[in-house]
């Protein structure tokens, strides 16, 4: 089913955003209607604060623009309360284990917790010990909030998400596996674009591929063939050391105006930023006809505010 066919029950079963592989395509298409309504409702100037009186816990052991303004605002937008936690300002950060801390905002009367680190691992434990909806704002191996304001970014633009073909372009990093996992999901045909050594793990793509229509190549002409999403992000993840080698093996899959002409006649680029100009992409692209980029950066607002609402309304 797609999800212009899909009627919202304004609910879902998960507690916890840890990463798209738990989410059905429903439950995907759930939040993409919330968003699409809170985002109505916030252009309309109409408040919705549905959570009104509830606290967001914000920790952060990796530094962030979008995922720090688009939370602290989408809370407070709702009704709620931002409590932002930077690694240096708490015992997480100075060797208290995950478990303790989970122990401990529990008995402060958290209604959710957005944790933007390294370790899946560690949101994993988290989740495990706390009485609240824990939110996965990103780590080494996963990005679920940034893919659902993809989707949602696609189904605004094409009026559909299935059938279309996505294509990522780079290092096959978080993005990648979370745009395999939840593009497959809702119907779509994703295929990385990658230079061998910098592909996706088999193991994750094996995982992908339980969903739906993946592939991975090294050919780049195959891969731009067809496509409507033409997607990339920098060459270097936050905390990697820059090597002139991978610059070398990437370069060839930048995304140029040389690329895009060959995708599909209504094909749009995506990023999900920061972007390093000339780098993953041309300066050209990023700021050209086809480029949705910064719609893409605002429906992380409404996206995130639909998990919010959908997660913590329950508390």
């Amino acid at each position: 089913m797609d999800i212009s066919s899909y009627k919202p029950k304004k609910s879902i079963n998960n507690k916890h955003m840890l990463t798209l592989k738990d989410y059905s395509a429903n439950e995907i298409y759930e939040i993409i209607n919330m968003a699409i309504a809170l985002k109505q409702k916030q252009r309309a100037g109409k408040k919705h604060e549905y959570l009104k009186g509830k606290t967001l816990a914000m920790i952060f052991s990796k530094s962030s623009t979008r995922t720090r303004v688009s939370f602290e605002q989408g809370i407070k937008q709702l009704g709620g309360t931002a409590l932002v936690l930077q690694q240096g300002d708490i015992q997480l950060g100075r060797g208290e284990t995950v478990h303790d801390t989970a122990l401990v905002l529990n008995r402060y009367g958290i209604d959710g917790i957005m944790i933007r680190t390294y370790l899946q691992s560690d949101i994993e434990e988290l989740a495990k010990y706390s009485n609240c909806p824990v939110i996965n704002g990103l780590t080494d191996d996963y990005h679920p909030c940034q893919v659902l304001a993809d989707l949602m970014t696609v189904y605004e633009h094409f009026g559909k998400l299935e059938g279309l073909k996505m294509t990522y372009f780079g290092d096959g990093n978080n993005m990648a596996n979370s745009l395999m996992i939840g593009g497959a999901k809702v119907g779509m045909h994703v295929t990385v674009c990658a230079p061998e050594g910098y592909q996706p793990s088999e193991a994750m793509v094996k995982t992908a591929a339980q969903f739906g229509k993946v592939t991975v190549t090294s050919d780049v002409n195959a891969a731009i063939q067809n496509c409507d999403v033409i997607y990339t992000d920098v060459f270097f993840s936050m905390g990697q050391e820059k090597s002139p080698e991978k610059v070398n093996a990437l370069m060839p899959y930048q995304v140029n105006e040389e690329l895009m002409a060959k995708a599909a006649k209504n094909a749009v680029f995506m990023h999900c930023l920061p972007a390093h100009r000339g780098e993953e992409v041309t300066t050209g692209v990023i700021d050209g006809a086809q480029s949705i980029v910064f719609e893409e950066a605002e429906n992380r607002l409404h996206a995130q505010k639909a998990v919010m609402y959908l997660l913590m309304k329950k508390r």
